[in-house]
């Protein structure tokens, strides 16, 4: 089956944290709090959250907080809910979601719901199906989902559904792997995937996987690593995940490793990078790949850390 190189990823991960001034650090730079998830994510599934410096990035992560309260993707960037959605992610896995001022981060971004149940990314007004998922996954990991129209948001993801049984950014737009994921992701986390027709979607799904065993995002497009969650995410979700074939997803997904220095490419051979990293072993962890820690399909973190936030266990 071939191995999962952890100590390697490991340290491709630590060594991405300290990088500040290379060209991938410099292009990323205003999404570094994306990275912070992505990176401390996969360590933890890992069983190696403890490799960093937990009140240093506890620190960092507040110094992105806007004072709409919001955050930005770095210190002294405008802020977005994608990047509110990763710094709640980031507290809540080493438990320190209570550092936040919950009552106001959660009135920014229920601020951000709009009259039709959608939602905007930000004060400009961008609306897609990612920022309603967004929205709803922040406001449960607070429990203040209760600050928005619940019945609205999901009124409106459903308008985006589409005949093929996949869902697009807006109504009207073309299915697309990533927006199933946060279609089906909200629905789930709302209690509302009865409106879901699984079987059409999950066909839909399953078509994703192509001959090397990877999955792409849509019909005709070449496979990528990130798919590994988005689609098998979605089918866990809806029941339909053995209508693929697992055993060769898995080897897809352990090829695109960088054997030598650690991390996951989109596909073997490419250049790695921590994006991919984590998508790669979140979908190992969704095929209950041995020695890695389990994760929720909808919540995208740890089921030990959704136990813990969402259930007080």
């Amino acid at each position: 089956m071939g191995e999962l190189m952890v100590e390697k990823h490991v340290k491709f991960i630590l060594a991405v944290e300290k990088r500040k001034d290379d060209f991938e650090s410099v292009v990323m730079e205003h999404l570094r709090l994306n990275g912070a998830y992505w990176g401390l994510t996969t360590l933890d599934i890992m069983g190696k959250l403890a490799a960093v410096e937990q009140d240093e990035v506890i620190s960092w992560v507040m110094q992105c907080q806007h004072e709409s309260d919001g955050f930005g993707g770095n210190i002294g960037h405008d802020p977005h809910v994608l990047y509110t959605l990763s710094a709640i992610q980031v507290l809540a896995l080493f438990d320190k979601i209570h550092v936040l001022d919950i009552d106001k981060v959660s009135s920014y971004i229920a601020a951000l719901q709009n009259e039709d149940g959608s939602f905007s990314g930000d004060i400009w007004g961008e609306v897609d199906t990612r920022f309603s998922y967004i929205a709803i996954l922040s406001l449960a990991l607070m429990h203040q989902l209760d600050k928005v129209d619940v019945g609205k948001a999901v009124k409106y993801i459903l308008s985006c559904k589409n005949v093929d049984g996949g869902f697009g950014c807006t109504p009207g737009a073309e299915s697309h792997a990533g927006q199933i994921f946060c279609c089906v992701a909200a629905l789930a986390i709302t209690g509302s995937l009865h409106h879901v027709d699984k079987d059409l979607l999950g066909w839909w799904l399953c078509e994703r996987q192509v001959k090397s065993g990877g999955l792409n995002g849509r019909p005709e497009k070449l496979p990528d690593v990130c798919y590994s969650w988005w689609v098998l995410s979605s089918l866990i979700m809806i029941d339909r995940v053995h209508w693929i074939d697992k055993g060769k997803l898995v080897k897809f997904i352990l090829d695109c490793q960088d054997k030598e220095n650690g991390g996951i490419s989109d596909r073997p051979d490419d250049a790695v990078d921590v994006f991919h990293t984590y998508f790669g072993v979140a979908g190992l962890s969704l095929l209950e790949y041995p020695g890695i820690k389990p994760i929720d399909p909808a919540y995208a973190l740890p089921v030990d850390i959704v136990n813990r936030v969402i259930l007080g266990r």
